[in-house]
C-alpha cells in the first residue's frame, strides 16, 4: 500500500479535481470511504477485499519464468500473469475493489466505463459477484472491435449503453458515464476502470491494482535470489502499469518501463483532428481531462485529439497524472511501439510461449523484441490481460500486413472436407 499523502490529490503538478460542482459531494464522499476503509481496513474492508480477490478471483497470479524468450533474448524473462485472472486480465482487482467499496458506502448502482472491454467485464462480474446492478457505457466503435467482451457483460447481467459521439471509443464513453453520474451520485457509484480521473481515483485504482507488484516482488525475490532489472508493462491509461509498478517505485535499481501505443505513426494531423497513437506519455502536452491535470494528446490550440490504437484498450488520449510525474521525474521511462510490433508480439508470444497476450500486453513484448538489451539481466513482463477478445481484431489487422511471425490462415478458408 503507498505511504503518499491520501489527503494530497495531486502528483507534482498533475492530478486535482476538475470537476463540476454538482459531483464534489460525491467525490469528498469517496475520498473519505477511500482513506477509511481502503488505507486504514475500517470494518475491515481491505481483508474481506483480499479474501474475496483469492477465493473469487483466483490469486496470487503466478510469476512464470518464459523459457523459450529468455533463450531468444539471452535475458532471464519472467512474465506476471495477470492474464490467469478471474475474467482474463488485471482489471478485476480494482473493479473488485470499488464495487465492495460501493456496498460498504451504502451506494445501490454500478456504473462504469470500457474501452477494449476489460473493465466492463469485470465490473460486471464484480456486479454480479456482490449483487449490485451495473451499467457500462461503451463507444460504438470499441463494441464492434469487442463483440466477445459485450456478450461477457450481458451475461452478468449488466446494460451495456452504447456511446455514439465523436469516435465512439473510450474517451467518449468516460465523459458520457460522468454525466451519468453527475445526475444520480446520491444512489451511484462510478467505477473508473484505471488510474485516470479526480482523486481519489488515480491513488484509489494503483491501491486496488499494486497486488500485481506486491506479489511480482516476493515472487521475484524467491525465484531470483533478488530483485528484477527491469519491470515492463503496456500503458493506455496505466491501471497495470501503475500495479505493476506501485511496489518497486522506491527500488531504485529496478528500471520502469511504460510502453504506449505508437499506432501507425507518431504524427499529428492537426487538420483532421487526430493523433495515429496512444503515445501520450512520449508526444503528449500538459492539459484537463476527465477530471484530472495529466499529459494529452492535444493540438496546437489546446484542444484533445482523436486517438488511435490497433488495442482498444490503449486508445486514449490521456495517461494517469501518477505516471506522467513519475515520468517528469526520471522514474518511469516511457516508450512506444506501433502496430505492426505489436501484432507481431501477439503471434510471437503466442507460438513461443503458449500465452495469447491481449493486444494491449503485446505492445510490451514488442518493447521486449527492439530492446531486450537494454533491460538487464532480469525481466518482468506484465501480462496484462489475455488475447481471446482480439482473435477478430488480429485475424483482420494480420490479414492487411506481411508479418513474418504471423501463421498461414489459409485453413480457415476451405469449404467442406472430411471433418476433424
Amino acid at each position: 500500500m503507498s505511504t503518499d499523502d491520501a489527503h494530497d490529490p495531486k502528483f507534482g503538478e498533475y492530478g486535482g479535481q476538475y470537476v463540476p460542482e454538482a459531483l464534489m459531494p460525491a467525490i469528498e464522499e469517496l475520498a473519505d470511504a477511500y482513506e477509511r476503509y481502503v488505507l486504514e481496513n475500517e470494518d475491515g474492508f481491505m481483508d474481506e477485499f483480499r479474501r474475496r480477490l483469492a477465493d473469487f478471483g483466483g490469486r496470487p497470479t503466478p510469476l512464470q519464468h518464459a523459457e523459450q524468450l529468455s533463450a531468444r533474448y539471452d535475458t532471464e524473462v519472467y512474465l506476471k500473469r495477470e492474464d490467469l485472472l478471474h475474467g482474463g486480465a488485471h482489471k478485476l482487482n480494482n473493479a473488485l475493489g470499488q464495487v465492495l467499496l460501493a456496498k460498504y458506502m451504502g451506494k445501490e448502482r454500478i456504473i462504469a466505463e470500457t474501452g477494449a472491454g476489460q473493465h466492463g467485464t469485470a465490473t460486471a462480474m464484480a456486479a454480479a459477484h456482490l449483487d449490485m446492478p451495473c451499467e457500462i457505457y461503451m463507444g460504438e466503435t470499441d463494441i464492434g472491435r469487442q463483440r466477445p467482451n459485450v456478450f461477457r457483460m450481458r451475461i452478468n447481467g449488466a446494460e451495456v449503453n452504447p456511446v455514439t459521439v465523436g469516435r465512439g471509443t473510450l474517451k467518449e464513453a468516460i465523459s458520457e458515464t460522468m454525466r451519468d453520474w453527475a445526475t444520480t451520485v446520491e444512489e451511484t457509484h462510478y467505477v473508473i476502470g484505471s488510474v485516470v480521473g479526480p482523486h481519489p481515483f488515480p491513488k484509489m485504482v494503483r491501491d486496488f491494482q499494486a497486488v500485481i507488484s506486491e506479489e511480482a516482488r516476493e515472487q521475484a525475490i524467491e525465484k531470483t535470489g533478488g530483485l528484477p532489472d527491469a519491470v515492463v508493462a503496456c500503458a493506455g491509461g496505466g491501471s497495470n502499469t501503475m500495479g505493476a509498478f506501485a511496489e518497486f517505485v522506491s527500488d531504485a535499481s529496478v528500471e520502469l518501463h511504460a510502453v504506449e501505443a505508437g499506432g501507425s505513426s507518431l504524427e499529428v494531423d492537426e487538420e483532421e483532428g487526430v493523433a495515429p497513437n496512444s503515445a501520450t506519455l512520449s508526444t503528449g502536452g500538459e492539459g484537463v481531462l476527465h477530471g484530472a491535470r495529466t499529459k494529452l494528446l492535444q493540438d496546437s490550440d489546446g484542444q484533445i485529439m482523436e486517438s488511435h490504437s490497433v488495442s482498444a484498450g490503449l486508445d486514449y488520449a490521456g495517461v494517469g497524472p501518477e505516471l506522467a510525474h513519475l515520468v517528469d521525474e526520471g522514474r518511469v521511462i516511457p516508450a512506444n511501439v506501433d502496430d505492426d510490433a505489436a501484432l507481431e508480439a501477439f503471434h510471437r508470444l503466442s507460438q513461443d510461449e503458449g500465452v495469447i497476450p491481449a493486444l494491449e500486453t503485446a505492445h510490451a513484448f514488442g518493447y521486449l523484441e527492439e530492446y531486450h538489451d537494454e533491460l538487464g539481466d532480469t525481466v518482468v513482463v506484465n501480462v496484462s490481460g489475455r488475447g481471446d477478445k482480439d482473435l477478430e481484431t488480429v485475424v483482420e489487422e494480420t490479414s492487411k500486413r506481411d508479418l513474418d511471425v504471423a501463421p498461414d490462415m489459409s485453413v480457415l478458408n476451405r469449404v467442406g472436407g472430411g471433418g476433424l
